[in-house]
């Protein structure tokens, strides 16, 4: 029973709140997880939706916040935090990006800080939000995940509009002939034009699956690595109700992958940017 009771709980806390097309042809939240996967392709995660929203806010308005309060004599502690991460986040775009593009750099900030920011709502004991939502909405079983990166479907759809400028940037620098050159006639290539159009197909084989892998190994390293760090302060929590011992015990645990997880969320925020940047750089160079 005991176990049943850590199996359902580790379950409760991995269902997002899910909004959707009922069976019975209503649209509501799903109850249940059976409910949630009914509801098929066009249900909503309302969680991740939502946190991600609140998330981008805080970025923008703090950021906005530090540059109407900048100054240019003793800047204050906001500023100075935002003018470090800005010079940081400019120097990685100098050093990796070799094309001319004003939107990289902005870009590149914005990924850093949106995606460190969702990341780092792993730190937040799992109990306390859903907690909150739990009592001000009345339904002690109510699905709230506060994580947006350890749903697949944020990590997705962060990838997959990178990929959407990485598609747009690679025609408009290369045309449409280059970007088909490049999908068709490399890597094999030969002087005859027979054997050439025979390695067509396989070029086109190699370079779409290659091109295909950049969005989903962006979207599946970031959900991977969230994932697996949110089931583990999971786990933690159930230690929590094992007795005093058990309890004392899943304290120094949960501190000591607190501080080794700073080190997690921070790492895959900037490993995003930083492949976001590189694919962008690939898309704007023209060598053939």
């Amino acid at each position: 029973m005991a176990e049943q009771t850590a199996s359902g709980y580790i379950q409760h806390h991995l269902q997002n709140l899910t909004f959707g097309k009922l069976p019975n042809g209503d649209w509501g939240f799903a109850h249940t997880a059976e409910q949630a996967k009914e509801m098929g392709f066009w249900a909503f995660h309302v969680d991740t939706l939502g946190w991600s929203v609140v998330l981008g806010l805080i970025f923008v308005l703090l950021f906005r916040m530090a540059a109407k309060r900048a100054t240019s004599g003793q800047p204050g502690g906001l500023q100075n935090f935002v003018e470090v991460l800005v010079e940081f986040v400019d120097n990685s775009v100098k050093e990796t990006f070799h094309g001319r593009n004003p939107l990289i750099a902005p870009l590149a900030l914005t990924i850093f800080v949106w995606v460190f920011l969702m990341n780092f709502m792993d730190l937040i004991p799992v109990d306390w939000l859903p907690m909150v939502a739990a009592n001000l909405s009345g339904d002690s079983h109510l699905f709230f995940r506060v994580v947006p990166t350890t749903d697949p479907n944020a990590t997705l759809g962060l990838s997959f509009s990178v990929f959407a400028l990485i598609i747009f940037y690679s025609i408009k620098v290369k045309g449409i002939g280059g970007f088909l050159g490049e999908l068709t006639l490399h890597p094999f290539g030969s002087k005859n034009v027979l054997v050439q159009a025979l390695l067509v197909p396989v070029n086109f084989l190699l370079e779409f699956v290659t091109l295909i892998a950049k969005p989903v190994s962006l979207a599946l390293r970031l959900f991977g690595n969230l994932y697996a760090g949110e089931l583990i302060f999971i786990l933690i929590a159930v230690v929590f109700s094992a007795g005093w011992l058990l309890g004392a015990f899943g304290i120094v645990l949960h501190w000591a992958w607190a501080v080794f997880h700073i080190l997690i969320i921070t790492l895959q925020a900037f490993i995003f940017m930083m492949l976001t940047i590189v694919y962008l750089s690939m898309a704007h160079e023209d060598n053939h």
